[in-house]
């Protein structure tokens, strides 16, 4: 008797249908092929033990198993209860006639109990698209999978309820979640506010235009200035997360196993905030076990870089094309992976090893050359990649103490919003760019040109601070955003003073 059934393996952040065909024949042996990994070639280890504790018998037979395509190598735990259920249905424990209408996935343990499993939105997404009727996972997974209308998502505790359904004896609930209604409910959270912040305002106004704008940004300041406090409160300036964004979002977390047990839809922007020692694959994504790095879990949020200059520099430099790209593609000698990276790079740095350097009242032990060569621990065309560079100061005593709260991250949004809106409806006709930070050179020439005050303006600061090229179009970027800010069609000469004043790190007027 040869018997199919259906699960899928995760590839990048999509989900490709792995048909599993059961047969048996004369023999005791156990064979399993199909280009399975380890993990996968164990489970006839967990199914024994998870039929024997749950009252099933393991056949005696010798049975055959092939995990089609067998060009894709099967990974993971997560083929158990598909395994097991094919099986079963060999010596007609269970019976076969509905597996062709479901895709079944599930690690199991050894008393049959289903474990979690990593990137049930892209599976559900792909059993739908597959027409299948429903899908059958465990019950921590079911409220992700339940995102994507129009499948039946059951969410099993063991393999005892996922037998009991196919063979009638059972009944398993669909679980059911209005993504609309939990997509907008938690949309409006703000764990932090800029009201808490006190002083800053020249910081605050370069995180406005970098959030309208979606700019990259970096402040270099003195310990205990505000750096990192500034840079948490930016997701909650951003503009909502949409329903797409959402999902996309949400696949990429569920693939790298990131979301908290029974949550579906992210409706927040992610923020992370790697630690300096992490290493190129972590940073970009890869590995032995494929899985998206920190550039793709910061997609559509914030890539918070704390203390830039402590990064090894490998790590800084393969930032370089996944920020001009917004995706990153993974090469290895068994695969090609693509995955999304559209982030807003937010950085911090001291200014100098001591920290002090340009500090209005401690004095830096630094010489100009420990200075210059701190800053040079940041690659020229890295530093070139980032819009926004902000110098820092130390709030000052009596604004620290003072009761005033600042402007709450409530009212910032909402000039933030109507700043995308304006860059929406201006780019609505040009696929893949959605904010200014996106605009090629093409699209500068058409909405970015400055009058004839203002490229004399920029003549004289790209001769003075000796830009580069990619300097000059970040700086007409900015200044673009500005003006969206002001509510302005034309870039006008103070849109773009406010611009350049945002590129005084550069290397040439920096530390002398």
């Amino acid at each position: 008797m040869l018997v199919k059934l259906y699960t899928a393996a995760v590839q990048g952040i999509d989900a490709t249908l792995i048909t599993i065909e059961v047969n048996s024949s004369r023999g005791i042996k156990f064979f399993l092929v199909g280009l399975p990994d380890s993990a996968v070639k164990e489970s006839h280890e967990r199914i024994i033990s998870a039929l024997r504790v749950n009252g099933y018998r393991f056949p005696s037979c010798q049975i055959i198993v092939n995990m089609a395509p067998a060009d894709i190598r099967k990974e993971g735990a997560s083929y158990d209860l598909p395994l097991a259920i094919g099986i079963l249905a060999l010596t007609e424990t269970v019976k076969a006639d509905l597996l062709d209408q479901y895709l079944i996935i599930g690690e199991l343990s050894l008393d049959g109990s289903l474990q979690p499993i990593r990137g049930a939105l892209p599976i559900a997404i792909t059993a739908r698209a597959q027409g299948f009727k429903g899908l059958i996972l465990p019950q921590q997974n079911a409220r992700e999978a339940a995102v994507v209308n129009n499948l039946d998502v059951y969410g099993a505790q063991n393999i005892t309820e996922v037998i009991g359904f196919f063979n009638g004896e059972t009944t398993l609930t669909p679980t059911v979640v209005n993504t609309r209604e939990e997509f907008f409910s938690h949309q409006e959270e703000v764990p932090f506010d800029f009201a808490d912040v006190k002083g800053q305002e020249s910081v605050k106004r370069a995180l406005e235009v970098a959030a309208a704008g979606g700019h990259n940004l970096i402040m270099v300041g003195p310990p205990g200035s505000g750096k990192s406090m500034m840079a948490k409160r930016l997701p909650g300036i951003l503009p909502p997360l949409s329903l797409k964004e959402s999902l996309e979002t949400t696949k990429i977390h569920s693939v790298a196993g990131k979301l908290t047990k029974g949550s579906s839809l992210i409706t927040t922007r992610p923020f992370r905030g790697p630690h300096h020692t992490i290493s190129q694959v972590a940073m970009v994504g890869g590995g032995a076990t494929p899985q998206p790095g920190e550039i793709s879990l910061a997609h559509n949020g914030v890539l918070f870089l704390d203390e830039l200059p402590e990064f090894n520099r490998s790590v800084l430099e393969v930032l370089r094309q996944p920020l001009e790209d917004r995706h990153i593609t993974i090469s290895r000698a068994r695969y090609t992976l693509e995955y999304p990276a559209s982030f807003m790079l937010i950085a911090s740095m001291n200014p100098c090893p001591c920290g002090y350097y340009n500090h209005p009242t401690r004095p830096c032990v630094c010489n100009t050359g420990q200075v210059q060569r701190y800053l040079n621990k940041i690659s020229g065309p890295l530093l070139d990649r980032i819009d926004i560079q902000i110098e820092i100061v130390p709030v000052t005593f009596e604004k620290m103490s003072g009761q005033e709260r600042g402007e709450s991250s409530t009212s910032i949004r909402e000039r933030v919003i109507h700043a995308r809106q304006i860059q929406t409806e201006r780019f609505a006709h040009i696929p893949d760019v959605h904010c200014n930070a996106q605009m090629t050179p093409k699209l500068l020439q058409q909405y970015a040109q400055p009058d004839t005050h203002g490229l004399e303006l920029l003549r004289n600061a790209m001769t003075r601070l000796n830009l580069s090229a990619r300097a000059y179009d970040r700086i007409l970027k900015v200044a673009r955003t500005i003006a969206d800010l002001d509510g302005s069609s034309q870039i006008q000469t103070s849109h773009l003073a406010e611009a350049i004043s945002y590129r005084n790190l550069d290397r040439e007027n920096w530390a002398g």
